[in-house]
């Protein structure tokens, strides 16, 4: 993301320009956007992108394989983390439009750690662990783009109640007493869903609703690292 970062401020990359890593362990790529919307809105890109991953993995993977969306941005395989979105924005002020948008993916192809043997760490999985043994980097994300465009069509053409209606679909914590992870205080109590922007409605176990939002996930947000 950094390179897409330095490239976007120098002029060399625009709006639909994809980069990625060369590792072969880890698909990570970064998408470039230039919104016509203000930034408040523009935060919808990180559900979408996670609904367009999620419809790759659908793809990719068995048809036994569970896919769920964890807000802000984890990605989780059979209750396995293998992938999170992140964003970095040219403002973050509200009714700003920015000058452009970097989106980033992250989801693990295979592990790279010696010695490491699946079931490890039950908290953390990878594609090949899940029945993706001969996935490359390249064919996921070729297929991987293909979705986020097809989204991105939907998005441009219906705005994002379909997108909203997506990641609901497949979020993991409806309604369920959990611990909401939100980048400073987590909230004990239940995910209720998100707002007409992708930000988290929640309540804790006194009956207190809360809101957080999808801005933690970008670069300067001082709870970014905990969604890395």
């Amino acid at each position: 993301m950094q390179r897409a970062k330095s490239g976007v401020r120098k002029g060399l990359y625009g709006a639909g320009d994809v980069l990625w890593s060369k590792r072969q362990d880890v698909a990570d790529l970064a998408i470039v956007l230039e919104p016509e919307i203000p930034f408040e809105n523009a935060v919808q890109m990180i559900p979408l992108t996670m609904v367009a991953c999620g419809d790759c993995l659908g793809v990719v993977t068995p048809p036994q394989v569970g896919v769920s969306f964890h807000w802000p941005n984890a990605i989780k395989v059979n209750d396995g983390l293998v992938g999170h979105v992140r964003g970095i924005s040219s403002t973050q002020t509200p009714g700003a439009v920015p000058d452009w948008l970097i989106l980033g993916l992250s989801v693990r192809l295979r592990h790279n750690r010696k010695n490491f043997e699946p079931g490890d760490d039950p908290a953390i999985t990878a594609l090949s662990e899940e029945g993706c043994e001969d996935l490359t980097r390249s064919q996921f994300i070729e297929s991987f783009t293909r979705h986020f465009l097809t989204w991105i069509n939907q998005w441009n053409d219906d705005g994002f109640k379909p997108v909203h209606a997506a990641w609901l679909f497949r979020a993991g914590e409806m309604n369920e007493e959990a611990i909401i992870e939100t980048g400073e205080n987590n909230i004990e109590g239940a995910f209720l869903g998100l707002d007409e922007n992708g930000n988290l409605l929640a309540k804790n176990r006194e009956g207190k609703s809360y809101n957080r939002y999808l801005s933690e996930v970008f670069e300067g947000s001082e709870a970014m690292e905990r969604y890395r």
